[in-house]
């Protein structure tokens, strides 16, 4: 049974979130609402930010995460990627659970560091992979014989956010979190190719991913599009099951009995399944060994992706 921390005055569980940007203050919003929980304490470098977050839930606002350490009973990373593995051990080390925005890391050893790390300290590790909330209620995933295939997209205009690792780990991961949910087995072979228009990393990816058992999933994403796309189609032996996720329809031709697409709060239900399993000692959604899994591929299409590595006839063909 998962150990818990809890206020010593009131026996409420004392929240944090670190980095109070666009993610930052809606899990801040999040938390301030939840029953058994108290939303203590922000931390963020940017004094404007911290400040606002602090005045609208009235908390405690520090400039430095390390601050907080030993001072939270669970905490929301929401901080820049690369930053996360860092973050999320102290944290852990300190005694906090914690829930920390996709990516889990940038490194699949820091990943596999953090997921012992939480096992032998007893606490909860969970990654902001809040679509799943969404996918999972059309119940696409309650059936066991998986897709032939999968295709994804998704696409919209530039941000600026996530600009510190490539589009594949800041955009992508979501389908591939979502690609290894509908197939099973293992990755086998991986093609891909990328443009990068606002730094060295990309922000255009297509890429073609093969597995074991003989399903392929083929996945484009772009965060320098003009129009805003995100979509999924799985190909079955009886029909095909498409998904548009920003209009909502769903189209079924096989015999699967599907319920609409509902977005409702994700965010609400990941940051409460959160503080529920810190609470009560029970199982998360996501689990910080499928993370990782979505990481692992990831790293592999940018590997593919990478700017100058030289393409085979076969891979050429593939996006010809």
């Amino acid at each position: 049974m998962l150990q818990v921390l809890k206020s010593q005055s009131s026996g409420v569980l004392r929240a944090g979130v670190i980095g109070t940007g666009a993610f930052g203050r809606h899990h801040a919003s999040k938390y301030a609402k939840l029953n058994g929980v108290r939303l203590s304490a922000i931390a963020d470098p940017c004094s404007e930010a911290r400040r606002a977050t602090a005045a609208a839930h009235g908390v405690l606002a520090v400039a430095d995460w390390r601050d907080l350490l030993g001072k939270v009973d669970l905490v929301s990373v929401c901080t820049p990627a690369v930053t996360h593995a860092e973050i999320v051990r102290a944290f852990l080390e300190a005694g906090a659970h914690v829930l920390v925005e996709k990516p889990i890391a940038t490194d699949v050893d820091e990943a596999d560091a953090l997921i012992a790390l939480a096992e032998a300290h007893n606490r909860v590790l969970t990654v902001g992979h809040q679509e799943r909330f969404v996918f999972a209620r059309t119940g696409l995933l309650d059936y066991p014989d998986p897709p032939l295939s999968v295709e994804c997209w998704r696409a919209g205009p530039w941000t600026g956010r996530g600009a510190d690792v490539s589009v594949v780990l800041d955009l992508m991961i979501h389908d591939l979190d979502l690609m290894h949910q509908l197939i099973p087995g293992n990755v086998i072979d991986v093609h891909a190719r990328g443009f990068a228009k606002h730094g060295r990393l990309a922000d255009e990816v297509s890429a073609l991913v093969a597995f074991d058992t003989g399903a392929m999933a083929r996945l484009h994403v772009s965060r320098i599009s003009e129009t805003r796309r995100r979509g999924m189609r799985a190909v079955y032996g009886d029909g095909t099951v498409e998904i548009d996720f920003v209009t909502r329809e769903v189209k079924n031709s096989t015999a699967r009995c599907l319920r609409p697409l509902e977005h409702d709060d994700p965010l609400g239900e990941s940051v409460a399944a959160f503080a529920r399993a810190a609470r009560e000692g029970g199982a998360t959604l996501i689990r910080p060994e499928e993370a990782r899994r979505a990481l692992e591929t990831a790293l592999l299409i940018d590997e593919a992706a990478a700017p100058g590595r030289s393409r085979t006839p076969e891979e050429q063909a593939l996006y010809a």
